[in-house]
């Protein structure tokens, strides 16, 4: 195995390490609330939730849609991208090997991982400008950035040994 793929497998490793807390980690806490002339500051509503808890909440409200799409690309295309990798990094048939890579580097293009990491922020920001919002970035949202961000450095890194041959991706 090559320095390239050495690296890469330890990104894939560090990458699943970051993706768990990711997931169970509260991400985001939300309070709206008001200061009220005598009574001081009042909390109407307070929520802190990770991703697998957000899922199992939209299914019991009956959003279902909504829940399979963030349970699918935040959950299920993030384990399979990974597993991809693995079986890339240790398949030994180059075709099926240069399929596999090709396949991920595709789906790479359309993670919704990492769009689900920039809305949580947008909304964080959005909330910064309302006196009544208060927003909280928790640990879980920094475990899923830095699952995004490695996930995609080990993809870069990788290296197949047919691509010097002159197969192009």
């Amino acid at each position: 195995m090559s320095v390239r793929n050495k690296i890469s497998f330890f990104l894939i490793i560090i990458s699943l390490i970051c993706l768990y807390p990711g997931l169970t980690n509260p991400i985001l806490t939300l309070e709206i609330g008001a200061e009220l002339p005598l009574v001081g500051k009042m909390t109407f509503y307070e929520r802190t939730q990770n991703i697998v808890e957000t899922i199992e909440a939209l299914f019991k409200e009956d959003n279902e849609v909504v829940a399979a799409l963030i349970l699918f690309f935040s959950i299920i295309v993030p384990l399979l991208k990974a597993i991809i990798l693995l079986i890339v990094l240790f398949f030994k048939q180059i075709k099926r090997r240069l399929d596999l890579y090709r396949f991920v580097y595709a789906i790479g293009k359309w993670s919704m991982a990492d769009v689900f990491i920039v809305g949580v922020f947008l909304a964080y920001l959005a909330t910064k400008s309302n006196e009544g919002i208060h927003a909280q970035l928790e640990n879980g949202f920094y475990y899923f950035t830095a699952y995004c961000i490695i996930s995609l450095a080990s993809i870069q890194v990788m290296s197949l040994e047919d691509h010097a041959a002159g197969v192009r991706r």
